[in-house]
């Protein structure tokens, strides 16, 4: 697999994009588009808060029910959720209004929102973006970044990558971008993410290749325990890179699910290091647990403990913590069987063995904590399944940003 430099959505042959600033948010960019210059296969993932946006239940019902789609729309700004019949009448609107701009069906259309709760969509400034943003459609390098660039909310920089790798002796490429800082938590969040891809995969594959990465990686992110009403992940593949097509679980269809972990776990860290007011990346690793079940919990239960994050926040080698956020999982183990280190580009160390703390140093403890990428590796000796989580610490200007982010 090769990682390509500056690799973005419009990398896959056949996908174009554009982003503009069309009035929904005072100054930055706030409409995307990604457009597949043919017929392309579409599956997507979606929250599992009860409370959906409408954008959530229209792209679903497409994914579902229709063999194919050709263009997502993403609004930045208003999340148009909780917005009644008149949000699901406005996004069936948008989707209408981007069709008709290409002279397609609006079944065609996906559409997704991200932003503030509860405010309707200011349909007059969309529907006149939309001619706007499709002039600037390119398959270009920088049209990728500018894709990535305007559908942020909270974010620091746009998320986005793109690999090559080889299927029945053509090159076929995955890009990507997403967004997504605060309002996060495990089994999605307000994250949306976007995966083209221009390999000849069966649509029943597709969607098993992104079913089965997904619980790895975006369903391991947390920022802050929030789950949102938006989160929306979608991949589509066009086949234009002409690769016999996958209908088997061969060797290309693990080669291809192999690239898809890669990019689906590269934007999962992504979004956790750049969570709002984060200055580290907080990666936990459970071992020796007894299912993947339990690995999965624990490492989440670490991850989003606010104790535990205020602690990497203050590079406080406060280990207790640790185990007291293991200890109220919900899962079974011997605390008296637990190993723990801390590790980063400063090195590794062992803070507790057997449940108890090691003889370390908290001067290299400190240092080690004070990366801003660090790992907590835990091995509860319970069993051979592992997992990790991703997260971040927990800042001062993590308040700041969400006590006035609608003002």
């Amino acid at each position: 697999m090769k990682i390509i430099d500056n690799g973005t959505v419009t990398s896959p042959i056949g996908f174009f994009g554009a982003g503009a600033h069309v009035g929904i948010k005072k100054e930055k960019k706030d409409l995307a588009l990604i457009y597949s210059q043919v017929d392309a296969k579409a599956v997507g993932t979606f929250t599992q808060n009860i409370v959906k946006a409408a954008p959530v239940v229209w792209d679903k019902m497409i994914v579902e029910n229709y063999d194919h789609a050709r263009v997502v729309a993403i609004n930045s700004g208003v999340a148009n959720a909780c917005t009644g019949d008149e949000g699901m009448k406005y996004n069936e609107e948008f989707a209408k209004s981007v069709a008709d701009n290409f002279s397609f069906e609006k079944e065609e259309v996906l559409i997704c929102s991200t932003g503030v709760i509860g405010k309707q969509l200011p349909m007059d400034k969309i529907i006149a973006g939309i001619p706007q943003v499709k002039s600037l459609l390119s398959d270009s390098e920088e049209a990728g970044m500018i894709v990535a660039e305007a559908i942020m909310t909270t974010d620091t920089k746009p998320k986005h990558l793109a690999v090559e790798i080889k299927l029945d002796g053509k090159k076929v490429t995955l890009g990507a971008c997403c967004k997504g800082s605060g309002m996060i938590h495990p089994n999605m969040a307000t994250m949306l993410g976007f995966i083209t891809t221009d390999c000849n995969i069966s649509k029943e594959l597709l969607n098993k290749a992104l079913k089965e990465v997904i619980p790895d990686t975006f369903n391991m992110v947390s920022v802050d325990r929030d789950t949102s009403t938006n989160d929306t992940v979608l991949l589509l593949a066009n086949g234009l890179a002409n690769n016999k097509e996958i209908v088997n679980e061969d060797e290309d269809y693990q080669i291809f699910k192999e690239a898809l972990y890669y990019v689906n776990e590269y934007l999962a860290k992504a979004i956790a290091g750049d969570g709002e007011g984060a200055t580290k990346l907080l990666e936990v690793q459970v071992h020796g647990a007894s299912s993947i079940k339990q690995a999965k919990v624990i490492a989440k239960s670490v991850c989003t403990s606010p104790l535990v994050k205020t602690a990497v926040y203050g590079n406080d080698a406060n280990w207790g913590r640790l185990l007291c956020a293991m200890g109220y999982s919900g899962e079974e183990f011997d605390p008296y069987d637990v190993d723990l280190s801390v590790a980063s580009e400063f090195g590794q160390l062992q803070l507790v063995s057997k449940g108890m703390a090691t003889d370390y140093s908290e001067e290299k403890a400190t240092k080690i904590l004070s990366s801003s990428e660090v790992k907590a590796i835990i091995d509860i000796h319970n069993g051979d399944f592992k997992a990790t989580a991703w997260g971040c610490d927990l800042t001062y200007d993590y308040v700041k940003i969400n006590a006035d982010y609608r003002s």
